[in-house]
């Protein structure tokens, strides 16, 4: 059987630990024959990403907080010594202040929207931007989402707004990189287990509840959204771009009370 991701180089961000999305998506990459680079934010998540790049042999393992450019700039110039080129890039990044995910929106501090942007949005512009020279073959940049982007979900708050911008951000993305072959797509996962999900208050009650609404009736299984994210970085997926993959059981299709 061949692999569908056989000889590109994938570049994953936001790697926190095992359960997460990201490191579902990298095995995943792994298991399609994709060379495979991650990166971490700072000293403390060092030990885990290394121990985790070293048990899927990654090529590399490298630093990069994605606020700051000059940390942006290095990881493109190793880049280019290491893998010379990308093929694909996974960015799934996204972080606001406790605080801001547990009061009411109206009470959402200046400071922590600007930062929930900064990092959940404005984040894959930059790395966008970055990255596009060195996919001298085209390629595909893929996202993480939410439906709180464009539905309102209790204690999401500042998030589903960043996400909205998100969003939007893969479009104008995908406009202006398409001429270089490059494509840019979100995959809107469902409600998932992940140590930043526990950070939104009463998430345990989403994911509770989310079964008993989907057509499939179940949750979403982190390796769905892995193979999606393989589909979209192979040929597979050569004709998608700007768009908004959901991956959720079906739960988005459905209106209130219609399981009654």
């Amino acid at each position: 059987m061949s692999q569908l991701l056989a000889g590109k180089t994938a570049l994953v961000l936001g790697v926190a630990n095992r359960w997460s999305i990201a490191y579902a998506i990298s095995s995943a990459f792994v298991r399609e024959g994709a060379s495979l680079v991650l990166s971490y934010q700072g000293e403390r998540q060092r030990q885990t990403v290394e121990e985790l790049g070293a048990e899927l042999k990654a090529a590399v393992v490298l630093p990069c907080d994605v606020t700051k450019q000059e940390e942006l700039d290095w990881l493109v110039s190793e880049l280019k010594k290491t893998t010379g080129s990308v093929d694909a890039v996974v960015h799934s990044i996204a972080y606001a202040n406790r605080d801001d995910l547990s009061r009411p929106f109206v009470d959402t501090s200046r400071d922590g929207y600007l930062l929930a942007q900064e990092v959940s949005s404005y984040s894959l512009i930059a790395v966008s931007r970055a990255m596009a020279p060195l996919m001298t073959h085209g390629g595909s940049i893929t996202t993480l989402t939410y439906l709180g982007s464009t539905r309102v979900v209790q204690n999401y708050n500042v998030m589903g707004v960043a996400k909205a911008a998100l969003e939007a951000s893969v479009r104008y993305l995908a406009s202006d990189l398409g001429p270089k072959n490059i494509r840019v797509n979100a995959i809107s996962a469902g409600p998932i287990k992940t140590a930043s999900a526990r950070g939104v208050k009463d998430f345990s009650k989403i994911l509770d509840s989310a079964p008993a609404i989907a057509p499939l009736r179940r949750n979403t299984d982190p390796a769905e959204v892995a193979d999606s994210a393989v589909f979209l970085a192979s040929d597979l997926g050569r004709g998608v771009t700007g768009n908004i993959l959901f991956v959720d059981a079906g739960f988005q299709i459905m209106g209130l009370g219609v399981n009654d």
